[in-house]
């Protein structure tokens, strides 16, 4: 057989893993945790005899409508509400607070729940907007503090966090919500958090946000995004009890107190820039139980319109996923080269020059991945004939990680919002 052909067959062994040995990192069924009584959470996988239905409404196996309110009282609830603080850092967010803040403050919590927002170092108005919001909707009780610069050995995001936890852990709450300013939530969704970790006892409960999918840009490359991620990170593995592979997605976080400051949280990873998987793998390493899934009514309102905008949002972080390591960039890039561009190659190989076992061998490579693909479109409602689009998609990605090195090495590193950090620290290993 040719070159071609041997790289294609290399690459559908890969498929072949990565369909049935990757904890089915491409199924979209990790959802809040089913509730004793069979039914779901924040729209699951429904329970034994129920249906579930997409726009949020449960029916029985009659047909009968058991969509959940906010305020139902379920007799599976927790029977003592614990007291929760949401932790907001906020660095110039003046475009999306008014689509993201008013959700919180409209949050229907039966228990005790207060919102503190840092202001880090805004030049937008962020703080001042966020007060404004609050007199306008009203709910839930609002705190605004500034955050000042990060002392050396913080980034940014994660120096806010500390102020607005200290502040929260004068009022004692029993959880915290960690969630970002450009996320917005269904009025029930701190009640289905609560409710999915004391059910199950968990410390930690995450939900990837559903990510803004309007422009054709963010069509094409959001969605791989997630895809990627689980792929990296597969929720099955993440959630099953005692895993090693540790996740979290940042803009959703429920995290109990008392496992925070076991972790020693947010200081234990003050350097991090992947500070939603650092914070997963301190948690569990202090013997912590967490989860992590999709949201299907928790969504980021945040735009990315052109292709900068994406491709600034992943370069930034893409060579610490790699620990700033030479010899890892060499081989994600050519294992990504293998995986994704090969398959159409070799079929135009086969079609164009008449490589026939080339071309059969890229052909099933490419029907497997582009299978594996679709139920991520079908999560964000997307159409599937984006899905053979993929291989295009993923060398963007692969492009973007080695930009992402290279800006690293050139003394820019990490750039967010006007700061740059230059050689920040990786996730610790898990």
């Amino acid at each position: 057989m040719s070159t071609v052909a041997w790289i294609a067959v290399g690459s559908l062994a890969a498929w072949g893993w990565l369909l049935l040995g990757q904890g089915f990192f491409w199924r979209t069924d990790q959802r809040l945790p089913a509730r004793e009584d069979g039914t779901a959470g924040e729209d699951g996988t429904p329970g034994e005899g129920s249906r579930y239905d997409g726009d949020g409404s449960r029916y029985d196996g009659q047909g009968r409508d058991r969509r959940r309110r906010p305020d139902d009282a379920d007799h599976d609830d927790p029977k003592r509400w614990p007291s929760v603080a949401v932790v907001v850092p906020a660095r110039d967010e003046a475009a999306v607070l008014p689509e993201s803040l008013p959700s919180l403050l409209a949050q229907v919590y039966p228990g005790r729940a207060e919102i503190f927002l840092v202001d880090d170092g805004s030049e937008d108005g962020t703080g001042r907007l966020a007060r404004e919001l609050s007199a306008r909707y009203g709910g839930l009780p609002l705190t605004v503090a500034t955050s000042g610069e990060p002392e050396p050995g913080w980034t940014g995001k994660l120096w806010a966090l500390r102020q607005g936890i200290a502040l929260a852990r004068a009022h004692a709450p029993e959880y915290l919500l960690l969630t970002d300013a450009d996320i917005a939530h269904e009025p029930d969704s701190l009640r289905e958090l609560v409710v999915a970790a004391r059910t199950h006892d968990l410390d930690l409960v995450s939900q990837m946000a559903r990510l803004r999918v309007v422009s054709a840009w963010e069509k094409l490359v959001v969605p791989a995004f997630v895809y990627f991620f689980s792929q990296l990170y597969p929720f099955r593995w993440i959630n099953s009890p005692g895993a090693r592979t540790t996740a979290a997605a940042g803009g959703c976080v429920l995290l109990r107190t008392e496992a925070a400051e076991r972790a020693r949280v947010p200081e234990s990873i003050r350097q991090a820039v992947i500070d939603d998987v650092s914070l997963a793998r301190a948690v569990r390493h202090s013997g912590g139980r967490i989860w992590l899934g999709l949201a299907e009514r928790v969504d980021s309102v945040r735009p990315y319109p052109r292709l900068a905008d994406l491709w600034r949002m992943v370069s930034r972080s893409a060579y610490a996923q790699l620990r700033h390591n030479p010899l890892l960039l060499v081989l994600t890039v050519a294992g990504l080269a293998v995986v994704y561009p090969a398959p159409p190659v070799a079929l135009c190989a086969g079609v164009f020059g008449g490589d026939t076992a080339a071309g059969w061998l890229g052909f099933a490579a490419w029907a497997v991945m582009t299978g594996t693909y679709l139920p991520i479109l079908r999560y964000y409602r997307l159409s599937p004939w984006l899905a053979p689009l993929l291989p295009f998609t993923a060398t963007l990605y692969l492009l973007m990680t080695v930009d992402s090195a290279v800006r690293h090495h050139r003394g820019r590193g990490a750039a967010w919002k006007g700061r740059t950090y230059t050689r920040p620290e990786t996730a610790p290993d898990p």
